[in-house]
């Protein structure tokens, strides 16, 4: 499928500068507060020391983000057990960061086993707290998915000339992606619309886009997916997995949760 280029891509790095910036924040509050004996050092260096880290925190934890969405379109788990697995995953590298930083000036000696637990729980803590925090910011709980409907239609009123109306959603896209909606799918922070022409990120929660699709025929079939009813070409099985095969060769998991709703709903 060819992706559409019509919106440039500023949301993506607009959000890498934000985010830059909460962590230069949070940089210099612990600069000041001077937590794990780092007080002692002068403020000058205690400010290069958790600044340097914390935008090195940033490269290590930021990714975590698309593992979730990614492991989480594929397993079904629940979500707290996923972002666990990705702060233990991420804390490997920015624990050697923290080494090679206490380390200098050379020669650098290796870590004992032992330095190397207690630090890796130092640093587990600080970047799970940080990474929790970016989570509740940047993201609130999902409403229940649910199945939506097309609206009525209204009785034609004598006289009066209707204007065509189209979703919300579609006045965030450039034109030449057209309106024939296929798929909402979440990658990170961000949701990519899938229509027959082509797809294209914007930044916008999951939740939001449901809103403002105005009622158009479709579900929220999973947290990281919404599917146009009209867009469904086949069902897959494996075992208690379900799949939605798509047109344009997408293919969306559906929640456990939602197997029953759909089959009331005739989906499956």
């Amino acid at each position: 499928m060819s992706e559409t280029s019509a919106t440039p891509a500023a949301h993506p790095a607009r959000q890498i500068v934000i985010d830059l910036a909460v962590m230069t924040v949070i940089g210099v509050v612990l600069a000041v507060v001077g937590p794990l004996g780092s007080f002692d050092a002068p403020f000058w260096l205690r400010l290069v020391y958790w600044l340097g880290l914390a935008w090195a925190g940033y490269a290590c934890y930021r990714p975590i983000g698309g593992l979730v969405t990614r492991l989480g379109a594929n397993l079904d788990l629940p979500e707290w057990s996923l972002w666990l697995l990705a702060c233990l995953i991420a804390t490997v590298p920015m624990t050697v960061v923290v080494w090679l930083v206490e380390a200098l000036p050379p020669p650098l000696e290796v870590p004992s086993a032992e330095r190397w637990i207690t630090t890796y729980g130092y640093v587990l803590a600080i970047g799970a707290v940080v990474t929790m925090v970016f989570y509740l910011v940047q993201s609130k709980p999902a409403a229940a998915p649910e199945v939506t409907a097309a609206p009525p239609v209204p009785l034609p009123v004598p006289g009066l000339v209707e204007v065509p109306s189209q979703p919300r959603l579609f006045d965030r896209l450039p034109p030449a992606l057209g309106t024939d909606l296929v798929a909402l799918e979440m990658e990170d922070h961000y949701l990519r619309v899938h229509t027959v022409l082509g797809s294209d990120l914007i930044l916008l929660r999951m939740r939001d886009a449901v809103a403002e699709l105005d009622g158009l025929d479709g579900a929220q079939v999973h947290r990281s997916w919404w599917v146009a009813r009209g867009a469904v070409e086949r069902v897959e099985r494996d075992g208690r997995n379900v799949r939605l095969v798509l047109s344009q060769g997408l293919v969306a998991p559906v929640a456990r949760n939602m197997v029953p709703v759909l089959k009331t709903a005739g989906w499956l």
